[in-house]
């Protein structure tokens, strides 16, 4: 199902798989988290009465509230605040959805989640170190910003810090990287003062890498097998940018295996009884 976006405006495509004549058992649908205030949620009531039209029960439909098991957020999985909201679908003549939530996703959380600084590569080509024209752009705009009291302007992680979240990372994540910048030991107090001090501009931050991108996305683990990446850095930062947290939806397949047994089963009692 796709939304698309012009002037202003979110329209829904028609949900053709669904309302195909060999309708899925089971369907996995993934958007951003605002889809569910868009247009004072006139949008995604389309899209649930449009599902419900065509057969189907979503999990965890009546829930709205704060803690919505439909919005699941990377950062149980990976270094990063990624929230995403996920719809499930059963075929409702199936009748195979009772007992499943997205609640119990959390069933399938890392014992131990890697942290941003594990996820770095060692050393990196100089060419992702923030120019100082960037850099001072960046963090004058930040400045600018925080004065308003806006929060407006650049997420610096530090990769010491075992606990560090990154922010969402974006398809604009080529233009400037400014909402995951890596701390390289910049000092603050000294940027202040004296933004151009040339011991502290050695240590502007730098932006990920598409393999750390890769790495922050889950398609590759450090001590895994590399991630073929055929593209240039601009389109890995958008591909990246646009993909989802991969463990995320690990664990929701985790989760609807004993249900695909169950339509196998109901649609092979189908086919039978016809």
């Amino acid at each position: 199902m796709q939304l698309h976006q012009q002037k202003g405006m979110i329209s829904l495509s028609p949900p053709t798989i669904c309302n195909s004549a060999k309708k899925p058992a089971i369907f996995v649908l993934e958007n951003v988290k605002n889809l569910k205030s868009h247009d004072k949620g006139k949008t995604f009531k389309v899209i649930m009465d449009t599902l419900d039209e065509l057969g189907y029960e979503v999990a965890d439909a009546a829930e709205m509230g704060k803690n919505d098991p439909k919005v699941i957020d990377g950062k149980h999985f990976l270094p990063q605040h990624r929230e995403r909201i996920v719809l499930v679908g059963f075929r409702r003549d199936l009748n195979i959805h009772q007992g499943f939530t997205l609640r119990d996703i959390s069933r399938f959380y890392p014992e131990q989640r890697p942290s941003f600084g594990e996820l770095l590569e060692p050393v990196v080509d100089s060419k992702y170190i923030l120019t100082p024209k960037l850099w001072e752009y960046l963090y004058n705009y930040a400045k600018k910003h925080a004065a308003k009291g806006n929060g407006f302007g650049f997420g610096l992680v530090n990769p010491e810090n075992k606990e560090s979240i990154a922010r969402t990372l974006s398809a604009r994540y080529h233009k400037d990287g400014s909402e995951i910048l890596i701390d390289r030991g910049w000092d603050m107090a000294t940027g202040e003062t004296d933004f151009a001090n040339e011991e502290n501009q050695a240590h502007r931050p730098r932006r990920l890498t598409p393999r750390e991108c890769a790495r922050l996305m889950g398609f590759e683990k450090v001590d895994g097998r590399p991630f073929r990446i055929p593209v240039s850095d601009t389109q890995s930062y958008r591909q990246f940018g646009n993909s989802v947290v991969v463990p995320v939806f690990e664990a929701v397949a985790k989760l609807l295996e004993p249900y695909i047994l169950k339509a196998v089963n109901a649609d092979s009692c189908k086919v039978e009884r016809i």
